[in-house]
């Protein structure tokens, strides 16, 4: 019984410092610049294949540092697996991608959906 609780104890430990909690969503990719919807032109708003339209997400571009948060409200990218977001005009501007059309970033989920 012993050994059972010091085995549980030390996987806890091990597991809490992660540093990330385990409903976090982040993924790595390649973002794009698109003209979608009429209002992509003027707000801060992207698509995604799969996240719960409303989802706030802060995309980082991975050479610069620079940041963006966007509002999810459309569907793709589609056809090429590795780019995994769309972005409006503002989103790619404030992000410096504008001229170049696709860069490496990491998405992070800073609020879900509201249900």
């Amino acid at each position: 019984m012993r050994r059972l609780a010091l085995t549980v104890l030390s996987a806890a430990v091990c597991l809490s410092g992660t540093g990330r909690a385990a409903d976090e969503f982040v993924q790595k990719g390649s973002a794009v610049y698109y003209g979608g919807r009429k209002d992509s032109e003027t707000t801060m708003v992207a698509a995604h294949p799969s996240l719960p339209f409303g989802t706030w997400v802060e995309v980082r571009h991975t050479r610069t540092g620079k940041t963006v948060r966007v509002k999810i409200n459309d569907r793709g990218p589609f056809g090429n697996p590795a780019r995994i977001i769309d972005l409006s005009r503002d989103a790619a501007s404030a992000l410096g991608i504008l001229r170049e059309g696709v860069a490496p970033v990491i998405l992070r989920v800073v609020a879900p959906a509201a249900r």
